[in-house]
C-alpha cells in the first residue's frame, strides 16, 4: 500500500482525525483525554499526516520555538501500522520542512519507551529523565546544520 504524508493546519478537515488519532495513541492508554487540554498552540503547528487509503494513520506536529528551532512533537502511529516505516517517513517529512525553512535544531520529548527510535533517526538525549503526562520522558535534539553538510 502507498503511504502518503501531507501537511494540514488546524482548518483542514481532516485536523479532526488527528485529533482523534493522539486521543486514541496519546491518551487514552495514559487514562487522560485531548478534551481536558489546551489545544490553543496547536494552531501555530505544521501539522503532517501519514494516509492510507485516505485514511490517517499517523501524525506528527513542528511547533518554531524560535527563528532557528523547531520542536517536533505529538508524533502518533497507530500500533496497528508501527514497525512499518510510517514513523520513520513522518519525521524524514519534517526534518526536511525544518532545513527547507531555515531551521538549525530540532528538540523533542520523546517517550522513554521511543528513544531508541529517535537515537537511530540520529537524535540524542540532552536532558535527564522527567515526567511529561504521568510518564518519563527525555528531551533530545538534531543538530540540522551537521545534517546539511552529510
Amino acid at each position: 500500500m502507498q503511504v502518503e504524508i501531507n501537511s494540514i493546519t488546524v482548518n483542514d478537515v481532516a485536523y479532526k482525525d488527528v485529533w482523534y488519532l493522539r486521543e486514541e495513541v496519546l491518551r487514552k492508554p495514559l487514562g487522560l483525554s485531548l478534551k481536558n487540554e489546551d489545544l490553543s498552540r496547536d494552531v501555530l503547528n505544521t501539522i503532517f499526516t501519514a494516509t492510507i487509503n485516505n485514511k490517517i494513520i499517523g501524525c506528527v506536529f513542528l511547533q518554531p520555538i524560535t527563528e532557528k528551532e523547531i520542536q517536533l512533537r505529538a508524533m502518533a502511529v497507530y500500533s496497528n501500522w508501527q514497525q512499518h516505516g510510517i514513523g520513520k517517513a513522518l519525521v524524514v517529512a519534517a526534518e526536511e520542512y525544518a532545513k527547507i525553512n531555515g531551521y538549525n535544531l530540532i528538540i523533542l520529548h520523546a517517550r522513554k519507551v521511543a528513544i531508541g527510535f529517535y537515537e537511530k533517526m540520529g537524535y540524542m538525549p540532552y536532558v535527564n529523565e522527567f515526567i511529561e503526562v504521568g510518564i518519563p520522558h527525555f528531551m533530545m535534539k538534531k543538530d540540522l546544520i551537521k545534517e546539511r553538510l552529510k
